[in-house]
């Protein structure tokens, strides 16, 4: 969106500003001049504001001392100057002094609708089409000096390591070219190189993640103890500490991402993870197969190895010729209602108490579910 005018200093000049405030310092308004400007929205009873506050402050940092000629404005939506001043405390920018009215004259002339929200502005006053605290929370002080050109190499590169098939710019960097085993040694990603990879997102604070990484370890140990060694797990960890992550993978027979290594958040954004747990496939070549892995466990356990399509397509037509040698419903002598043939995803049967997978025979009437070896019929 364009702003109608030749840069921020006229543009505040404009609305009856006449300094900015660093701290209790007056700042001229000329000290933006020439520099990248970002307008910052935000209030102090906003959580998500407060939220995002010290990430802002670890890249305003990040760019000053790097010599980026980069300032951010702070504008307030809070309601009183008590909570301003309370807000602005913990900020190391500038600020345009308190005035409600004055704050709600910016937010209208920038199109501010939701906060925290925060605008890039280049010398001539025109500011991007899109808010920038995505952009920010994805990339951080990368993303500078904010123009859609840098949003636009940033996803090309997300891209390019993606489908790139190299495995070491997917998973390392220039500092580390390891993963963790859950006993704290390091392994080569070299070592990874032509195996498929389930990169696991996952946390222990989760207890859907809880309750797959019961499913995922038991496919792994089985797939491992066939001798074939061309699968690792690599645990992509979104724990709230370090503590949590130690607990999470230490129950886990796998690989991780070290918790301080920022990796972590990239490979979240590179696969668009949104929920977890969340299981993304890489095949031997370093591409992916699929952002669905969770879905083949589930369903399939370790025989879903190699996780193709082909492998999937197998299945199926093997599940299809199962189901069709079966009857479509039986008398058992354990139960006194008919059962009827059923697949099912998982289920316990009510006979042996073991877990069930795909077909079973299934009481219309009660709660009843039997395996199909586990039926004795009644003649």
């Amino acid at each position: 969106m364009a702003v109608p005018s030749s840069n921020i200093a006229t543009v505040l000049e404009s609305e009856g500003v006449e300094f900015l405030l660093s701290g209790d310092r007056k700042v001229p308004l000329s000290s933006c001049n020439g520099k990248t400007v970002c307008l910052f929205f935000s209030a102090n009873w906003c959580r998500p504001c407060k939220a995002l506050t010290p990430q802002l402050v670890r890249l305003y940092d990040v760019l000053k001392m790097e010599g980026k000629e980069f300032e951010i404005i702070f504008v307030s939506f809070d309601r009183d100057e008590e909570k301003f001043n309370e807000h602005f405390k913990c900020m190391p920018w500038l600020t345009v002094p308190f005035d409600a009215n004055l704050h709600k004259r910016l937010s209208d002339l920038y199109h501010i609708d939701r906060i925290p929200s925060l605008i890039s502005l280049s010398s001539d006053g025109i500011s991007v089409e899109e808010d920038l605290v995505g952009l920010i929370e994805d990339y951080g002080a990368e993303a500078f000096p904010f123009t859609k050109n840098r949003r636009e190499e940033l996803k090309a590169a997300d891209e390019a390591k993606r489908e790139g098939g190299k495995l070491e710019e997917l998973l390392a960097h220039q500092g580390r070219n390891y993963v963790m085993s859950s006993d704290g040694r390091e392994i080569s990603v070299s070592k990874l190189f032509g195996k498929t990879i389930g990169l696991y997102f996952g946390a222990h604070w989760s207890p859907p993640c809880r309750a797959f990484t019961s499913k995922l370890i038991e496919a792994y140990n089985e797939h491992m103890a066939s001798g074939d060694q061309d699968f690792e797990i690599i645990l992509v960890s979104t724990d709230r500490d370090l503590k949590e992550f130690e607990l999470n993978i230490s129950s886990m027979p796998w690989l991780a991402i070290p918790y301080q290594d920022k990796t972590r958040q990239d490979l979240c954004r590179i696969f668009d993870i949104k929920v977890i747990p969340a299981l993304v496939l890489i095949g031997p070549d370093g591409k992916a197969i699929s952002t669905n892995g969770k879905a083949m466990i589930s369903l399939y356990g370790a025989k879903a190895f190699p996780f193709t399509e082909f492998r999937i397509k197998e299945l199926e037509a093997a599940l299809r010729k199962e189901g069709e040698a079966l009857p479509p419903q039986v008398k058992d002598i354990k139960h006194d209602h008919l059962l009827k043939l059923d697949m099912a995803k998982a289920y316990v049967c009510d006979y042996c108490k073991k877990q069930g997978r795909f077909w079973a025979f299934s009481c219309g009437v009660c709660d009843y579910d039997l395996h199909p070896t586990c039926v004795e019929k009644s003649f």
